[in-house]
């Protein structure tokens, strides 16, 4: 798919793109491990907030409602009391409990440890067909709690593929999931979802990326906007 508006879409450039962030970042490593129902709860509440804000509501919930079977009968304005932290409770609260009545009725218990057994795609599939799960938090199940292969696309990792030209910059969120799924090798995707996010939150930010300090900078085609202009040799004569 690389053409020259997208230069950096390639398994080699990819590779390389892998190994220098690796050397910036040290190694890339998912952040967690978790069971994947946890995970994808916690996911849920990670949906326009910081995770920090998203772990404090996940501890909160599971301290108070210690089991799924009390979050499931519980008056979903009093879920959304106890997830307040996380933001957007009043949605997040009945959107949580109706994933967990519908995993409870397909696997006959708050469980999604099936998942492991199921091949890649299968288990994407599983997880997009529940109430309110897209391609972001399947990818993110599938990669921090069943260790697959996957490229989770959130707002810094879209941000910087599309600064990189590894996407086109006007595609979407959804199409770049696609898109990122494809063009990047087998065994690399974890790790470049790793590695964009660090890149994104320190380095390639919004709205003014700090282009001097990236690793990056020789291969990024939107670099040069925000480097400093050299100054010719013929005006410095004068």
């Amino acid at each position: 798919m690389s053409t020259p508006e997208l230069p950096n879409a390639t398994p080699r450039r990819l590779r390389a793109i892998c190994a220098r962030l690796e050397k910036a970042f040290g190694p890339l490593e998912p952040p967690r491990a978790s069971d994947p129902l946890d995970e994808l709860i916690l996911t849920v509440l990670s949906q326009h907030t910081s995770d920090l804000n998203a772990e404090r509501a996940f501890s909160e919930l599971r301290a108070a409602l210690p089991t799924w079977q009390r979050v499931v009968d519980t008056p979903s304005a009093e879920v959304a009391d106890v997830i307040r932290s996380g933001g957007l409770a009043n949605t997040k609260a009945p959107r949580i409990q109706a994933i967990l009545r519908e995993v409870r009725l397909r696997e006959g218990a708050f469980s999604l440890d099936r998942l492991r057994e199921l091949s890649d795609a299968d288990a994407r599939a599983y997880l997009t067909s529940l109430p309110g799960i897209g391609p972001k938090t399947a990818a993110v199940v599938l990669s921090f709690a069943l260790g697959r292969d996957a490229m989770p696309v959130d707002t810094h990792v879209h941000r910087v593929t599309r600064r990189l030209g590894i996407i086109p910059a006007k595609a979407s969120a959804e199409r770049a999931d696609r898109l990122l799924h494809d063009l990047i090798p087998d065994g690399l995707r974890t790790p470049l979802h790793v590695a964009f996010i660090q890149l994104g939150r320190q380095i390639c930010k919004a709205p003014t990326p700090r282009c001097a300090a990236c690793p990056l900078k020789d291969l990024c085609p939107t670099a040069p906007r925000y480097l400093p202009r050299r100054t010719s040799a013929a005006g410095e004569g004068g």
